[in-house]
């Protein structure tokens, strides 16, 4: 993959719309709402990839982040489910964004304790937004697990055959993510 496919598909993934963050009501419900909202939600398209893209970059074990994330991604959603409510929830779930974007600007090959802590934490703010979606028979939630495990597995790809090899471009990656997550986070607050 060369440079220009890069940027292409990166400028891709920015340029979607930005109304796609809004969290409350899928159109339509079941499996193939919830699958669908990782990749149409630019805030969980963005996280996804993300957290994907940092576990081949920063972590002997590239399954654990993503696995981190469906995990407490699911556990968020039955506690928002249950009615557990926090509040200013969409701002967290944005300035996730900005902060997993930061955290691709890194150094590589640091410690993983930390950065697991804040992505299963993140994560639980994703599962919470969608709580209250969840049918009784809990698809909306397979879909949204499903969904995210392959944006998880995505990421993994464009950096194992892209970013590993180019740290400035992973560099640059995080730093773009980061400025769309702080533009998120703006839009949320305001």
């Amino acid at each position: 993959m060369n440079k220009c496919t890069v940027m292409f598909l990166v400028t891709g993934l920015l340029c979607l719309p930005v109304a796609a963050i809004a969290h409350p009501g899928h159109a339509g419900d079941g499996f193939g709402a919830g699958f669908m909202h990782p990749f149409l939600g630019l805030d969980h398209l963005l996280a996804m990839v993300v957290v994907g893209i940092w576990s081949v970059l920063h972590s002997r074990r590239v399954w654990l982040a993503p696995l981190c994330f469906v995990c407490f991604l699911a556990i968020g959603a039955m506690l928002g489910h249950g009615g557990l409510v926090v509040p200013q929830l969409e701002p967290l779930v944005a300035a996730s964004v900005l902060v997993l974007g930061l955290m691709l600007t890194l150094p590589l090959g640091r410690g993983t304790s930390v950065p697991l802590a804040v992505i299963g934490a993140f994560a639980l703010c994703h599962g919470m937004a969608h709580g209250g979606e969840l049918g009784a028979a809990g698809s909306v939630l397979a879909g949204i697990v499903i969904g995210s495990a392959i944006l998880h597995g995505a990421g993994m790809l464009l950096a194992s055959h892209v970013l590993q090899q180019r740290e400035a471009w992973a560099h640059r990656l995080g730093q773009a993510v980061a400025l769309v997550g702080g533009y998120l986070l703006v839009n949320t607050l305001f």
